[in-house]
């Protein structure tokens, strides 16, 4: 990737979420890319371990900081963590987020408080205090982690859904506010994709339902998302902005 118009040298990332799944695909490839990286979630062990491994594997700077992106003061602290690390952000990635199964009169108000916190609270504050310098600097890319379920859903993800809609809408509006300053914002939604998040709270039967709903009849991986996120991240997305790149199998094609 190196030498290519998929090239990241010289470039700064931070990813949330990043110590497993997908955030990790996303450091990984981004590392490989020649891109230092930032990795955040709440696990130091977690963090130290995929760090470690990615900087063995790639050669890559790759830095970390716990945080809750549950907690506003911890966003905040992330966000001046980030610059003061890697000196600057240049490539931002809201990863995290979480779910909870409860159906609309089932819903419980700190459930709710936790999870727009969480899903999209977080990306609104890191975005707002990392795109200034992209600004300055004129060159930036934001890519939000959406998923199929801003786009469908199913019952009892009534939270889940609303929050990542939500980010779409983030995406456009921002996009529009920082395309004269050449940065973009983007969404990837991915589809059914082995993580440890849908794999802890699907039935096996739910699992089976779901790889049958797809094209390709079967669930997708963390390093399948990784590659639209360096598209996204990199020159060869340049003229892409607002949008919401879907990766999902085949699973939005389907009707019945």
């Amino acid at each position: 990737m190196k030498g290519t118009i998929f090239d990241l040298t010289g470039r700064s990332a931070l990813i949330t979420g990043g110590s497993k799944g997908i955030g990790r695909a996303m450091a990984t490839i981004f590392a490989q890319a020649g891109a230092e990286v930032m990795i955040s979630s709440r696990h130091d062990e977690e963090l130290m371990a995929t760090a470690n491994d990615i900087r063995r594997s790639t050669g890559a700077r790759v830095e970390y900081s716990v945080a809750d992106m549950s907690r506003r003061e911890d966003v905040v602290r992330l966000a001046d963590a980030a610059v003061a690390t890697l000196g600057k952000v240049d490539i931002l990635v809201n990863n995290a987020g979480s779910n909870v199964v409860q159906q609309i009169d089932e819903i419980r108000d700190a459930d709710w408080d936790r999870l727009v916190e969480l899903n999209l609270t977080s990306c609104m504050v890191l975005t707002r205090a990392l795109t200034p310098g992209m600004k300055q600097r004129r060159w930036g890319r934001v890519i939000h982690t959406s998923s199929i379920m801003a786009l469908a859903s199913t019952s009892g993800r009534d939270t889940y859904s609303t929050t990542k809609t939500a980010l779409l809408g983030l995406a456009r509006a921002s996009a529009l506010d920082l395309g004269p300053y050449n940065v973009t914002v983007n969404c990837i939604a991915p589809g059914p994709i082995a993580t440890d998040l849908p794999m802890s709270i699907l039935t096996p039967e739910q699992q089976a339902a779901l790889a049958a709903r797809t094209a390709l009849n079967r669930w997708g991986r963390p390093e399948e998302i990784a590659p639209t996120a360096l598209l996204l991240a990199s020159e060869a997305g340049s003229y892409i902005t607002g949008s919401v790149l879907v990766v999902d199998g085949g699973a939005l094609a389907r009707i019945f």
